[in-house]
């Protein structure tokens, strides 16, 4: 057995968890538990089953050539979990995710399942590089990639309230050492985390990325000065660190300390893009299976560590611009799902959240006895703060709750419903809300759906509307507006006349009309019933 590390380095153990982040792999944990996931890591090895068995406590081990069901396979996982390792990588080969977690499970173990066309020797190179880099940092006692750590160590060093800003302007950590102070821009930005002027048009952004280190910048306004410095790896451009400027007597020390922290600032910010990127494509993944296949749903929600005693409902949210393919509608809805994922962070302690095409979608928990009044109140605090984001409104809908997994494409189909509903009544001048549960346009809905399913059938065919229809067009009159009249008002000619602003006898005219040249029987009930089911989905579809 080999062991793949390299020489000389002695090694921190870290979390399984944060190993499987760091490898990007598209690794798939078939039995995710707290415990499993918190598992120490402090090497990797490759299996040969001719070799001779070595310790194998606390290391990932990669089962080249083991398939499910083989005796190796078999032997592997008994050893590996009485010799306390921390987990095993497999491909699948054919065997379903069930059968590999139900071994996983009757081991204890934790079983990570590659996809079958990865290359071992990458995904060695990976896992190695996933121990190096998850390790604490021996110079700064923080996690690589940890941002607000590493926010909270250069505070605590230079006695400044820091902020670590990328190039589009979002705040990618923030300390939160109390006592240091802050002014409104601060509150404002580690609330949306966006800068309030995006740094390509901010001068003092520009001054600090064309400084050879770090710099003060004065105060403006009523605000207070800071210290900054940008973070470059390599030449490229990361981001940059800013410092509320700890006062005169300890100004040169400060600035002296950011300079120092440069590269070690860089290798954090490093490590945040890539595990950033990689958690983002993992969330949208993992929740597009939790919504578009619900054969895999459970082993999605299990790798989210969804909590679905209560049930959860899907919300939906999205920026009604004119165009959406330029870089400046990407950034957007791209603060706009970090707006989302932080409000249900403060909300629920954790968020679930992931964009999807155009469309931010969140998983919304359903704790408590009124749980839709929370929901409602989430969504209406997202769209209060959007102003903050983009020029252009935010719709924000839910759908209804999901029982269990299977029933997360059901409560997802009824939030875009509504919210491709409310962005039409919007777009078409109406006085419609921009932020509504399923519940709240169910009717409209339920009806556009019967609407459709009329037409899709043709179950209309040249029925009196048609026929009505045609006249209308053809001789200049009003009888389908009379007739939405009579079966709006029951057939009171005084109402009719004053909704059609006519004369009570043109109204009993056209009535007339209908009846003789359209051989309608309006005594009939069915009759009506199909007039006014008719008449509202086909109003509602103009709509």
């Amino acid at each position: 057995m080999e062991i793949v590390a390299p020489s000389g380095m002695q090694q921190s153990a870290v979390r399984l968890s944060d190993c499987i982040q760091l490898m990007q792999a598209h690794l798939v944990h078939a039995n995710p538990t707290p415990e499993n996931l918190g598992h120490p890591v402090s090497d990797v090895l490759m299996y040969d089953p001719l070799d001779t068995w070595s310790s194998v406590d606390d290391r990932i081990i990669l089962a080249v050539g083991c398939t499910y069901g083989s005796p190796d396979f078999d032997q592997l996982l008994h050893r590996a979990a009485n010799s306390n390792a921390a987990a095993v990588i497999v491909k699948a080969h054919g065997a379903r995710m069930e059968q590999l977690r139900s071994a996983a499970v009757r081991h204890t173990l934790s079983v990570l399942v590659a996809p079958d066309d990865a290359d071992w020797t990458q995904l060695v190179a990976l896992a190695r590089a996933s121990v190096m880099g998850a390790a604490a940092d021996s110079a700064s006692g923080v996690r690589l990639g940890d941002l607000y750590a590493f926010a909270n160590a250069a505070a605590s060093i230079t006695n400044g309230a820091a902020s670590i800003v990328d190039p589009l302007g979002r705040i990618l950590g923030y300390s939160t050492l109390p006592g240091q102070p802050i002014d409104e821009l601060r509150r404002i930005t580690t609330l949306t985390l966006q800068e309030t002027i995006q740094p390509a048009f901010d001068q003092d952004f520009k001054a600090v990325y064309a400084a050879p280190g770090a710099v003060l910048v004065p105060a403006a306004d009523e605000g207070m000065a800071r210290l900054a410095l940008a973070v470059r790896a390599g030449g490229e451009l990361l981001g940059s660190i800013w410092i509320i400027d700890p006062g005169e007597e300890k100004r040169a020390t400060a600035l002296g300390a950011l300079d120092r922290m440069a590269p070690l600032a860089g290798l954090h910010m490093l490590h945040a893009r890539s595990a950033s990127d990689f958690g983002e494509r993992r969330n949208a993944d993992l929740i597009r299976t939790l919504m578009d296949d619900t054969p895999h749903a459970s082993f999605a929600a299990a790798q989210l560590g969804l909590n679905t005693a209560n049930g959860l409902a899907v919300a939906a949210f999205s920026i009604v611009r004119p165009e959406t393919g330029s870089l400046e509608s990407v950034r957007e809805i791209h603060r706009l799902l970090h707006l989302v994922t932080t409000v249900c962070n403060v909300q629920f302690g954790t968020g679930h959240s992931a964009l999807i095409g155009s469309v931010v979608y969140a998983l919304l928990p359903c704790n408590g006895t009124t749980p839709r009044t929370l929901h409602s109140r989430i969504i209406q605090e997202i769209e209060a703060y959007s102003h903050t984001i983009s020029s252009f409104p935010v719709i924000a809908t839910v759908g209804g709750i999901a029982a269990t997994i299977e029933d997360l494409p059901r409560s997802r189909s009824e939030a875009v419903q509504t919210l491709h509903h409310l962005i039409s009544l919007q777009g078409r001048g109406a006085n419609a809300p921009s932020v509504a549960l399923y519940e709240d346009f169910q009717i409209p809905l339920n009806l556009m759906k019967i609407g459709k399913f009329i037409e899709d059938n043709e179950l209309a065919g040249a029925d009196e509307i048609t026929r009505i229809q045609a006249h209308d067009a053809a001789q200049q009159t009003d009888y389908l507006a009379t007739l939405r009249a009579y079966l709006a008002f029951a057939g009171n000619i005084s109402a009719m006349a004053a909704e059609l602003h006519v004369h009570n006898n043109t109204i009993r005219y056209r009535v007339g009309r209908l009846a003789e040249d359209f051989k309608l029987d309006l005594t009939d009930q069915q009759k009506r019933l199909w007039l006014w089911l008719r008449l509202t989905t086909m109003d509602l579809a103009s709509k």
